[in-house]
């Protein structure tokens, strides 16, 4: 049974978030009589129990004021392997309970509790969004999942210290729903709650050891229990510096990392000619001045109101007090963007002037804010808002596309069809209708550009917690030095062919051309078993060449996007008549490269049909829709292309694995730039005959030959390119992962060294087909209220 104190902490908690993220967790701490019960020094949480630890270092908990509330232990290596020790026990028993009795222990955590919460939430028939969180993942089950029904095993969940509730228990509720044990590393502020609610979960009958929590200084304890051999995955939510940082230090683990980094983005709020004016603004004083809020908001608004949109935030802010800063630095950061706003030409709307020094300003409207100006860009923590006007709907898509996050966006107008225009070509993950800021467990939370690269919320939010069950674990291995700088610039030896052979030379394939690699270089293409053989030569492609694939991918994949489902199918269908027609041509490369037999080469070239086919089904077939909303209003979830996205292709089953590659990135409305196989490159020379005679868009599909490793550091650092599906060296791997985070790119890293992820390309896996069209999309959520 729980304490007055502890029901009386979590209603707080969970009174407090309603709101979702528009709250930080850190300043929802436990009550006092809790941390009285603690003696205000609060150990780690391993195996079902608190473990208070003398001898390790303590840090203070601050509040909002700078008061100490509690202190909190920094955990060391020895915690790391308890605590890791503890849950891959508990992972053996959690995961093979039945998801009936799974969903009992996670609505139990609540249940007992639903009257209090009610109680608590006065202001709506609703429950609490974190009761709604535990009771919408105890809903699903693996066979929600069918094709993707394996579990990881341990999972880390990595928190900084400006995270919320919400977007901890959107990681840590569907990670034990779907079976797995998870380690919480939460920042220092965020500490407590964690804290507490491993306790109560606990105390509601969740097996000991499932559920543990270490605390420390910053995200290095995260790198820690990510190097640990029993975690499977590592899922970060917060800043975006601290996930950038955990991703790089756990580069080369072989433990795969995501981010999502909701702390800090920059979100438009858009309002339109058409809007209600009244109504926009008071959500827009509310949004950026009133909530303590993980994002930045940026006003954007059609210049034929902005005169009445301006009048009327003079009148809502006269009268509002100065907002706290968190320290002197930030008065001095918010001073100096205020200044250089000015110096741009921007006026300011003030509630009262500034003092003249003291962790305190005033909301701070900045307008005619330019968008290259700094306070747009990388906004200061702070009550700033800029404003910034548009003439039309397209400018408005522009102005709000300004932002590289990608998280979400605010949309203000009477016109349903321009709110579903805007709102389809924003490129953000989360576009509220005439509201903002609002949250439920059923909708996707999976920002685009550089905000993140995994989907948290709703049923998708389950698939970062799955594995395709053809697949095997990765192998864990400790980092190998590796130097950065020199990756992919070393030279291959030469192979000089016998002029009396005269080998055939080939050409890559960008833009719809057939055409030489910009430096006129070529390589040899070794014959089957390295005998020494040269079977022809193919164009050594460069930067330049990455970088000119990339321009006519870009040009064509927006077009390419809008495409309804049912023409790209046509098209992809055409494809499958293409490779029929050259299904001779194919086999013999197949035969000449890898060796293999005639019979087995036709196979392949069978099997690379019904592949294409399948996935020309695929393109009209899983969509999104609309969601149960427990509150009034109406939601959307569709699935989006990520834009251009680079392969690196595997050495096995060279024409089948790409056809099933390929398939699933233009399938889902994607462009590719595509490097085949340094081992065996001929097969995919051989399908740009395919292509020519395709009535797939010129740029749509590029080939680039070369050496991987060379082209792989194109890929890497083209900015333009937003996920990298990588087949190949373990070096190869960790370079991306260090390299792909600015800005943050989706990664599939497979290392070939030992290794092949347990994927027979011969077998049209549901699940690991599944997976693949998974990762090439991203997910956007529509909140529409209806009062």
């Amino acid at each position: 049974m729980f304490s007055s104190s502890e029901v009386f902490a979590v209603q707080i908690l969970l009174h407090s978030s309603v709101y979702g993220p528009s709250l930080l967790l850190s300043s929802v701490l436990p009550d006092q009589a809790w941390l009285d019960h603690h003696s205000r020094s609060l150990g780690f949480f391993i195996d079902g129990k608190f473990v208070h630890l003398a001898e390790r270092r303590s840090l203070s908990v601050l509040d909002s004021k700078g008061g100490q509330v509690c202190g909190v232990l920094c955990a060391e290596e020895a915690d790391v392997s308890q605590c890791a020790a503890s849950a891959v026990s508990a992972f053996k028993s959690w995961s093979l309970l039945s998801c009936y009795q799974r969903a009992k222990v996670l609505l139990r955590s609540v249940q007992r509790r639903s009257t209090e919460l009610l109680r608590v939430d006065r202001s709506s028939h609703d429950l609490p969004v974190l009761f709604f969180v535990v009771f919408f993942y105890r809903g699903l089950r693996r066979s929600d999942t069918p094709s993707l029904s394996s579990f990881p095993g341990v999972v880390a969940v990595v928190t900084s210290d400006d995270s919320s509730v919400y977007s901890l228990m959107l990681k840590v509720v569907p990670a034990l729903a779907m079976g797995n044990a998870v380690i919480v590393v939460p920042g220092r502020s965020v500490a407590p709650p964690a804290l507490l609610l491993a306790q109560l979960f606990s105390g509601a009958g969740l097996p000991a050891g499932v559920l543990n929590v270490l605390t420390g200084s910053d995200v290095t304890l995260g790198v820690n229990v990510a190097q640990n051999p029993s975690i499977c995955y590592v899922t970060y939510s917060g800043s975006k510096p601290d996930g950038l940082a955990l991703v790089q230090a756990s580069a080369g683990m072989g433990v795969p990392v995501s981010v999502s980094p909701c702390v800090g983005a920059t979100c438009p709020f858009i309002i339109f000619e058409s809007a209600d004016i009244n109504s926009a603004v008071d959500e827009v004083i509310e949004a950026a001045f009133k909530k303590k809020s993980e994002v930045h908001w940026v006003l954007c608004v059609q210049e034929s109101v902005c005169d009445n949109v301006v009048d009327r935030l003079k009148l809502r802010l006269a009268g509002l007090k100065c907002v706290s800063l968190q320290s002197e630095a930030d008065r001095s950061l918010v001073d100096t963007a205020v200044q250089e706003a000015q110096q741009q030409g921007a006026t300011l709307i003030q509630s009262c002037s500034a003092p003249p020094s003291g962790p305190l300003y005033p909301p701070t409207v900045l307008c005619g804010a330019a968008p290259a100006s700094p306070c747009v860009v990388s906004p200061a923590p702070g009550p700033l808002l800029p404003l910034m006007t548009f003439r039309c709907h397209k400018e408005a898509v522009a102005v709000g596309n300004h932002s590289p996050h990608g998280l979400a966006a605010s949309i203000w107008t009477e016109d349903l069809t321009l709110a579903l225009e805007t709102a389809k070509n924003l490129s953000v993950g989360s576009v509220w209708v005439n509201s903002h800021s609002v949250v439920d467990p059923c909708l996707p939370v999976c920002a685009h550009k550089d905000g993140g690269s995994c989907t948290d919320g709703g049923q998708e939010g389950l698939y970062q917690f799955l594995r395709p069950s053809v697949s095997s674990l990765p192998i864990r291995s400790s980092a190998v030095p590796l130097d950065y700088s020199k990756f992919g610039t070393e030279e291959s030896p030469a192979v000089i062919p016998d002029p009396a052979s005269s080998p055939p030379s080939y050409l890559q394939f960008v833009g719809g051309k057939a055409c030489k690699s910009v430096s006129g270089c070529s390589v040899a293409v070794q014959s089957p078993g390295g005998g020494g053989g040269v079977l022809g030569l193919c164009p050594e492609g460069g930067r330049k060449d990455v970088r000119n694939a990339v321009e006519a991918a870009l040009k064509v994949q927006p077009g390419w996007q809008k495409k309804t489902p049912s023409a790209r199918a046509l098209s992809l269908h055409a494809l499958v008549k293409g490779v029929e027609a050259k299904r001779q041509d194919l086999a013999t490369s197949l035969h000449t490269q890898t060796g293999v037999s005639m019979d087995e080469a036709e196979k392949e070239v069978e099997l690379s049909i019904t592949r294409l086919a399948l996935w020309a089904a695929y393109c009209d077939k899983v969509q999104g829709g609309s969601l149960p909303m427990p509150k009034s209003g109406s939601a959307l979830s569709f699935p989006e292309a990520l834009g251009v996205v680079g392969v690196v292709l595997p050495d096995e089953s060279p024409l089948l694995s790409m056809v099933t590659l390929l398939g699933a990135a233009i399938a889902s409305g994607n462009a590719v730039v595509m490097v085949p196989s340094q081992k065996h490159p001929l097969p995919t020379i051989a399908f740009i005959q395919v292509l020519q005679s395709s009535d797939l868009p010129a740029g749509l599909v590029n080939v680039v030959t070369g050496r991987r490793d060379q082209l792989t550091v194109a890929l890497a650092n083209h900015s333009v390119i937003r996920s990298i599906w990588y087949w190949g060296s373990a070096e190869g791997c960790r370079y991306l992962q260090y390299t792909c985070t600015r800005p943050l790119k989706t990664l599939r890293l497979v290392s070939q060294e030992g290794q092949d992820e347990g994927v027979d390309w011969t077998q049209a896996s549901p699940s690991f087909l599944e997976d693949l069209w998974r990762n090439a999309v991203q997910w956007k959520s529509v909140w529409i209220p209806t009062a």
